[in-house]
This record gives structure tokens, C-alpha cells and sequence, in this order.
């Protein structure tokens, strides 16, 4: 049976989420911007560490209230490096999750993504302060990356999907070992 993995794309319009998601499936960048609709839904499989997944992106720029994005097994927080209030949109996004998420933030990890590297001279903060905040204080992943150069977009959900892994087998371990009256026989 094939695992299905679900991942949120979340951020404010125009910071690149459906760029990253076609280059990663497609590896194909358009220049013309057309915003997305309410979310689309793609369904990939990939093969990480020699096993089959079935992932189901959800590619939506509005808030958590859609229930179907409350038990997702990851989030990605998209920003424009160049644009700070994007980065502000995706301090809210993050506070959403740790306010709405069923069974615990700690369950689902997030990585937060600064898009458009290849615009690097238009930085509004310098790098290492928001990798701090979000890696210290938030305890989220932090990455960036170049949809248009197609820089760091497999490395990004390379590392989404070992996070993902990893939480989902630390729930099982833990799911085990609440079961107090299991007996095992030798």
C-alpha cells in the first residue's frame, strides 16, 4: 500500500507557490504571472529512500479554514524575498497553524521558503535574521530557493518529505507505546 502525503503550499499571492510546485513536477517556469484560483490539487507519486509516495499538494494562497488544510502532514510557508510583507503574511500563516492544527502543531512540520534567490540584490532583511527567527524561535525549517533557476526546489521537497516521514514515524513509535495492556509473547 502506497503512504499518501499531504502538504499545504501556503503564502500571500504573487511570492511564486505555484512556480515552486510546476517546477518541481513539471521543471517548467512561466514568466506570466495568473493568479491561482480558490487551491489546486496536485497528486504526484515520488520515490524517496527507495520507497513509493503518493503526495497531495495543495496550492492555496488564503488562511487555514479550510478544514482540509487542519491535518495536513506539512506545511510550506512561501515569502517573496524582496517583499516584506510577504514575510509578514507567512508570520500570520504560521500563528494559524499553531492555533487551528487538530492533534498538535508538533505533529506536522513546517519549512519556511524565501522565493526568488535569483533576485538576491532586492533583499529587505538580511538572511541570517529571518533563519534565526524561524528556526529558533518558530522551530520550523528555513530554505531558499529560485523557482525561476529551478535552485533548491528538489532540495526543498526532498527535505519536506524526510520532516514529514520523520514526524509521522515519531507519532507511530509514540501511539505504541500509550498502549499500556499490549502483552507480547516470546
Amino acid at each position: 500500500m502506497v503512504e499518501t502525503l499531504k502538504v499545504a503550499v501556503l503564502g500571500a499571492p504573487k511570492v511564486g507557490k505555484t512556480a515552486i510546485i510546476r517546477q518541481f513536477l513539471y521543471n517548467d517556469f512561466t514568466e506570466t504571472y495568473s493568479p491561482t484560483g480558490s487551491r489546486d490539487i496536485y497528486r504526484p507519486s515520488v520515490i524517496y529512500s527507495g520507497n513509493m509516495y503518493d503526495m497531495r499538494i495543495v496550492d492555496k494562497w488564503s488562511d487555514l479554514k479550510c478544514h482540509g488544510l487542519r491535518n495536513t502532514n506539512a506545511y510550506v510557508l512561501v515569502y517573496d524575498i524582496c517583499n516584506p510583507e510577504s514575510f509578514e503574511y507567512v508570520k500570520m500563516i504560521q500563528q494559524q497553524i499553531l492555533e487551528n492544527r487538530t492533534g498538535g502543531a508538533n505533529k506536522a512540520p513546517i519549512i519556511v521558503v524565501g522565493n526568488k534567490r535569483d533576485q538576491q540584490k532586492q533583499h529587505f532583511t538580511p538572511r541570517r535574521t529571518l533563519s534565526a527567527l524561524v528556526k529558533k524561535s518558530w522551530k520550523c525549517g528555513y530554505m531558499e530557493c529560485s523557482a525561476k533557476y529551478n535552485w533548491h526546489v528538489v532540495l526543498l521537497f526532498k527535505e519536506l518529505l524526510s520532516s514529514a516521514l520523520a514526524a509521522a514515524n515519531t507519532a507511530m513509535r509514540l501511539q505504541g507505546t500509550l498502549h499500556t495492556t499490549r502483552c507480547s509473547l516470546m
